[in-house]
C-alpha cells in the first residue's frame, strides 16, 4: 500500500515536471522568457506563477510599483469624512487570478531567508542586479512578516501586506 502511494506522488511529481518544461518551452516562444525567468528567481515564484503574472500584467512598463499595487488591488481602501481617515480592507480591484499568486507567494516570506536548491537552480545564470533583487525582497518581506505579527496582526493581513511589497520587488526585476 504504501509503495503504491509513494509510486502515485513520483508519477505526479514527473507529471509536473514535464508541465513545468513545457509551460517554460511555450513561454520562450512568445518571446516572454526573459522576464519569466527573472520572476522565477524570487521565493514562491516559479513557472507557472511567473508565467500568469506576466500574461496578467503584460506591460510591466506602464505602472510604477504603487499604481501596479493599485490596479491589483492589495492597497487598503480609504474612507475620508473631513479630517477623519478610515483605512478597511484590500480593494480587490483589477486581476483576482494575479492578487491570488502574489498573496499565496508571499506566505514563502514568513520563513527566515534562505536559498534552498529549487531556488538557487533558478537563480542560475541571472545578473548579479536581479539576485540582488530578491535578497532584499527575502530580508524585506521576512521583515515585514514578523513586524506586524508582533503588532499582534492576523496572518493573513501580514501576508497581504508582504505581498503588496512583494509586487514592487517583480516590478523591479520585470522592468530591469
Amino acid at each position: 500500500m504504501l509503495a503504491e502511494l509513494v509510486a502515485s506522488v513520483d508519477g505526479l511529481l514527473a507529471r509536473r515536471a514535464d508541465l513545468d518544461q513545457r509551460l517554460a518551452r511555450g513561454a520562450q516562444r512568445l518571446g516572454l522568457w526573459p522576464t519569466v525567468s527573472r520572476l522565477r528567481c524570487f521565493r514562491g515564484v516559479d513557472t507557472l506563477t511567473a508565467l500568469a503574472l506576466q500574461l496578467e500584467i503584460v506591460d510591466w512598463h506602464r505602472f510604477r510599483p504603487a499604481k501596479l499595487t493599485s490596479w491589483l488591488g492589495l492597497v487598503p481602501s480609504v474612507q475620508q469624512s473631513g479630517e477623519t481617515t478610515t483605512r478597511g480592507p484590500i480593494t480587490k480591484t483589477g486581476s483576482q487570478h494575479a492578487r491570488r499568486l502574489l498573496v499565496e507567494a508571499a506566505w514563502h516570506y514568513q520563513r527566515p531567508p534562505r536559498i534552498g536548491v529549487a531556488l538557487h537552480r533558478r537563480q542560475e545564470g541571472q545578473p548579479g542586479e536581479i539576485l540582488a533583487i530578491t535578497n532584499r525582497a527575502q530580508q524585506r518581506l521576512y521583515r515585514t512578516h514578523h513586524r506586524l505579527r508582533g503588532r499582534g496582526r492576523h496572518p493573513n493581513i501580514a501576508t497581504v501586506a508582504a505581498a503588496r511589497a512583494l509586487t514592487g520587488f517583480l516590478w523591479a526585476a520585470a522592468t530591469l
